[in-house]
């Protein structure tokens, strides 16, 4: 009866937001559209505005570890990963609309405080960038939510989720770009103030054109939202997850043999194990309803966190690649960046075709040989050759991991857990995404400390970005095997239903 009631919330929901877009005119439409995909350009924009003037923020604080400059990418993709099922949650019951305002204010007022702390030192500075993605992480599931409960099932709406995945290589370039002429012509704290102004323009906004969507949690008492929210569950697994993922990040820095690095990383897993107890034996209202995990979602998870972290290895050390190894500035280095946007586009709109012709499965597969063959040709890539080689070629192919992954998860998640736990689905994948990104980066950062003998050389730094990358193309390989056990294992159910559905069209 629990579920049913649940169920009927959900239902209720959707269709009453559903009921207000059907009155929208095409501007506002547009509008909304426009409104809630920002949420994933912005979230990958603050990615690119680090990455392009990363020795230019670095030199500022005196930086000179690397270890330490991998943090301010590391630190915010870890809030933006462990905390999307919460706030996923937590729209469920304040409402969708109100926790994505809350979301661009929040992204607003920690990228001042970025900006601000040029005045402070390298600790606030990466303390601001780790809870800037707290913003992201409210964003992310409750866009999608957003967009999940206005369309139905059919063309549009795979064209809709397309649109939004394909924000994302064009996110992070434009946040490049924007980064690199505040950090050459300007100052570079402007980066993150003109990041807070734009912030707080798309809250107002969303204040404007996302309609309202009902609130559960009113009326509610403190202990009914305590279980609700699964606080306990979220407190375990955000603990957890964070533990795990300072270890990884740390361990670059400070080596391995330093004890605080792997006790963290002990009773980070020993406490992600006391949550995936709580959730499943204990919990009223889990944060993951692993009842409705079947084992094709396991798979597709797997290859995302693959896919992804390997993507996020990629993106670190071939900007390293590009302005440390060939001298290349900040602009010219986002310039060089520029064809994602378009591939990004046109790999968005090929998925959203192809999603309703051929099983996602397909789908997937393609986007792990695009990580792959990315990883491949940066890894490769000579120091001297012309850009329009390797260099290009890489560019070209990347987009099409990030725009094919991403929608076929959705998707695939969608299906698996059933109308009750649309919000889930859609969390669990940008958990997923951010979460890699960051671990990636820990993975990577170990690999290129021990081989690149202090990076005290050009050859040494070289060698150290060579070894991630190849530490990417192992995890992109993972992530092509597990897609094709996940499309082998699949087919037999797949031609039942090919099966079924053309002796019901009969």
């Amino acid at each position: 009866m629990a579920g049913d009631k649940e169920l009927d919330v959900t239902l209720s929901r959707s269709e009453s937001i559903r009921s207000t877009v059907h009155n929208f005119s095409p501007l506002h439409e547009f509008a909304f559209v426009f409104v809630v995909c920002m949420s994933q350009f912005m979230t990958q924009a603050a990615l690119g505005t680090v990455l392009a003037p990363l020795d230019i923020i670095s030199d500022s604080f005196g930086i000179t570890n690397p270890g330490i400059s991998s943090w301010l990418i590391a630190g915010y993709s870890l809030t933006v990963g462990t905390f999307i099922l919460f706030f996923g949650r937590c729209g469920d019951l304040f409402g969708y609309r109100s926790m994505y305002i809350i979301g661009f204010v929040w992204f607003a007022v920690w990228s001042m405080i970025a900006g601000v702390s040029v005045y402070s030192n390298t600790l606030l500075f990466i303390f601001a960038r780790t809870l800037q993605g707290l913003g992201p992480a409210m964003l992310l599931p409750n866009g999608l939510a957003l967009l999940g409960a206005t369309y139905r099932p059919g063309k549009k709406k795979f064209m809709v989720f397309s649109l939004f995945g394909a924000t994302a290589p064009n996110g992070s370039v434009c946040g490049a770009v924007i980064a690199a002429i505040f950090a050459e012509f300007a100052w570079w704290p402007w980066i993150f103030w003109s990041m807070a102004i734009y912030c707080m323009v798309l809250a107002g906004l969303a204040v404007l054109v996302i309609p309202s969507s009902p609130a559960p949690a009113r009326g509610m008492s403190a202990r009914e939202l305590l279980w609700e929210t699964d606080i306990i569950g979220a407190t375990l697994g955000i603990t957890g997850l964070v533990l795990v993922n300072i270890a990884w990040n740390q361990a670059p820095v400070v080596g391995w043999h330093v004890p605080y690095v792997y006790v963290l990383l002990i009773i980070g897993t020993l406490i992600l194990a006391g949550f995936f107890v709580w959730e499943i034996k204990y919990a009223s209202n889990p944060l993951i309803p692993f009842e409705t995990l079947n084992i094709d979602v396991s798979f597709i998870l797997a290859c995302v966190a693959c896919g992804w972290a390997s993507f996020g290895i990629w993106i670190y050390y071939f900007w390293r690649f590009l302005e440390d190894i060939r001298m290349k500035s900040p602009l010219v280095a986002a310039a060089e960046f520029a064809p994602p946007t378009v591939a990004g586009l046109i790999a968005s709109f090929t998925t959203g075709i192809l999603l309703g012709k051929i099983r996602p499965g397909w789908i997937m597969l393609m986007a792990m040989m695009a990580f792959t063959i990315g990883n491949v040709l940066s890894a490769i890539d000579p120091v001297h050759q012309t850009y329009w080689a390797l260099t290009f070629v890489t560019l070209i192919i990347i987009p099409w991991g990030m725009d094919m992954s991403f929608p076929a998860a959705t998707v695939v998640l969608s299906n698996a857990v059933g109308r009750r736990h649309q919000g889930v689905a859609a969390s669990l994948v940008t958990t997923v995404v951010n979460y890699s990104i960051s671990l990636g980066l820990g993975f990577a950062g170990t690999v290129e400390a021990h081989v690149n003998n202090g990076g005290k050389t050009f050859h040494d730094r070289l060698k150290g970005y060579r070894g991630a990358l190849y530490m990417g193309i192992g995890l992109g390989v993972l992530g092509l095997a597990t897609s094709l056990v996940y499309l082998i294992k699949s087919r037999p159910r797949a031609n039942e239903e090919k099966t079924l559905s053309e002796e019901v069209t009969e």
